[in-house]
């Protein structure tokens, strides 16, 4: 039997692929036509039969400025007319370099910050990777500096920092890495300071407002980062955390002030502060990285996803000159760590689009337009009664369901009704992904203010036609 198409794609897809955070139970669900994406355009995707779509998680996160930037493509073009790569062990060339120089220009401070400079770039090829790089760098830095007792690492509860070993023990995150924790190295959690869910915010839940915003408490939050800090004493290698924001937590977001205060604590416990800025990172948040409107300076800082524009699997780990110097000397000094790809010459190119393009004088005024819009969307969810939570941040809108809204109880967890209403969205032209019973917008930054109110209303849509039908 001949197939069309679109049904020989997915029957081929079927047949020989395995999809990453996909259940086998939704793959292969016989009611489940999956959408096979041909191409895009500015904030648009296409399918196989021509159905266009707003994306509107900025594919997982990733695409800053729209697919097929001309100045993206022309950079990978060009670079394509040189080299395509080589290898970065033992040599370098000019794309890497002229990228470092401007990336440390790009995450200076736009104040002074307590603290020191970052001054040095390492390359790998993603956000595990970029967090796994930062956690071998202090772990070896202590081990010959003369604080070998340094070995131990605290991060946020509900953490996520990537599916390497590594990454996956400063994460903690059963949902994911449950199987695997026999194969993780010890580390400590606190609770994350999720005003929504802080069993130390005296507010009532009320319509209308991000919980951040009317939370009643006495910064309790901080209290077991105090106490772990205490109990790890000497043992303190540092503190993993994503700033503001922690996406596949549920997108939790921060009370303005926490990591300032929390970075006091770690700093006078000698630890260093390790930041994910891999979800966080040019401009997604507000500033051009999360840190920046905390006043604080981070000894190492992650970068990944939209460091190409979301073209390019590729990352950088930022560290300060104290670091670097740590690893001064001969063959038993030295950092052995690495990837095949580091520095690759064509992430390096688009990455230098990607600056390049963040530093267009209009973005600012796109940048509002679209987190005015998202605010407006937010403010729309309010009507069902089944919203828990809507927060924002920068041009990430979140927004949390809940069974019961007096008692915050979520849905169990068995519904799925996340993944429903985004798959109920797709029908009606957009395309994102939940976090659990948390929805998402996080447009590219092509999006246009009327795009953004398109998206807000097929997903407020979807979101009143699953509940409807649950």
């Amino acid at each position: 039997m001949t197939l069309d198409p679109v049904s020989a794609a997915i029957h081929a897809d079927r047949a020989s692929l395995w999809h990453p955070f996909t259940p086998h139970s939704a793959w292969f669900d016989p009611d489940f036509e999956p959408i096979v994406i041909v191409s895009g355009e500015g904030s648009w995707l296409t399918d196989i039969r021509g159905q266009r779509y707003l994306d509107g998680n900025s594919s997982i996160w990733t695409n800053l400025h729209g697919h097929r930037h001309p100045v993206i493509d022309r950079a990978l073009m060009d670079q394509l007319g040189r080299i395509a790569h080589s290898s970065f062990l033992g040599l370098t060339h000019t794309p890497a370099i002229d990228l470092a120089r401007r990336l440390l220009d790009f995450a200076r401070p736009p104040a002074p910050a307590p603290g020191e400079p970052l001054t040095r770039v390492f390359y790998s090829d993603d956000g595990s990777t970029a967090i796994e790089a930062a956690l071998k760098i202090a772990t070896q830095f202590f081990q010959q500096n003369g604080e070998p007792q340094r070995t131990r690492f605290l991060s946020l509860g509900r953490g996520y920092h990537g599916d390497t070993l590594g990454a996956m023990s400063v994460s903690h995150s059963p949902q994911f890495h449950a199987p695997y924790q026999h194969l993780l190295f010890l580390t400590q959690s606190v609770p994350p300071p999720a005003c929504y869910h802080c069993p130390h915010n005296r507010a009532l839940p009320e319509r209308g407002t991000d919980s951040r915003q009317v939370r009643r408490c006495q910064w309790e939050c901080l209290h077991p980062v105090e106490q772990a800090a205490n109990d790890l004493g000497p043992q303190l290698a540092g503190f993993v955390a994503e700033p503001l924001v922690q996406g596949a937590a549920g997108f939790l977001m921060h009370p303005a002030g926490f990591l300032h205060r929390a970075t006091d604590i770690i700093r006078a416990h000698g630890g260093l502060l390790i930041l994910d800025e891999v979800l966080t990172g040019f401009y997604r948040t507000g500033p051009r990285f999360a840190h920046h409107s905390e006043n604080v300076a981070p000894d190492l800082i992650a970068l990944a996803k939209g460091l190409t524009g979301g073209y390019l699997p590729m990352a950088a780990t930022l560290l300060t000159e104290r670091l670097f110097l740590g690893f001064d000397g001969g063959p038993d000094r030295t950092f052995y760590h690495g990837h095949s790809y580091c520095g690759n010459q064509l992430g390096a190119a688009a990455a230098r689009a990607n600056l390049d393009l963040l530093a267009d004088p209009g973005l600012p005024a796109r940048l509002e337009a679209i987190h005015d819009s998202l605010r407006e969307v937010g403010q729309s969810f309010w009507k069902l009664e089944n919203v828990g939570d809507v927060r924002q941040q920068g041009t990430i809108l979140a927004i949390e369901l809940v069974a019961d809204f007096s008692t915050r109880t979520p849905f169990p967890p068995a519904r799925r009704l996340g993944a429903a209403i985004c798959r109920q969205a797709a029908s009606f032209g957009l395309l994102t992904r939940p976090v659990g019973d948390v929805l998402l917008l996080m447009p590219p930054y092509s999006t246009t203010p009327d795009e953004v109110r398109a998206m807000g209303h097929a997903l407020l849509r979807a979101t009143q036609t699953t509940l409807a039908h649950a």
